[in-house]
């Protein structure tokens, strides 16, 4: 599972009927360089790709969530579905304490 920020939403005209009711959603993927420049909690948008992310569990923009991506995405759906991303958990809190060396 890796940790994003949701920084918008994609609108379909179609979709696969499996994904009826879902909403697609652009996250900036969390780095390691977002942990390692302070305690605070990750800001910015990262330099990697954003993947878009099928969504079933309400998240909106501006908020950190967890997502699975390859074989896994789509392990929750009943047929194969073309799935490469998936919102997995809306994160409330991150807490991060580096170790000191």
């Amino acid at each position: 599972m890796r940790l994003g920020t949701v920084i918008g939403r994609v609108t379909l005209s179609k979709t696969v009927p499996a994904l009826l009711g879902g909403r697609w959603l652009i996250v900036s993927p969390f780095t390691r360089d977002h942990f390692q420049r302070s305690t605070e909690p990750p800001q910015g948008l990262s330099k990697e790709p954003s993947p878009v992310v099928y969504d079933a569990l309400g998240g909106g923009v501006g908020q950190t969530i967890g997502y699975v991506e390859g074989r896994e995405a789509a392990q929750p759906f009943d047929q194969p579905t073309p799935i490469d991303a998936i919102n997995a958990a809306l994160v409330d809190e991150i807490f991060y304490s580096p170790f000191n060396k």
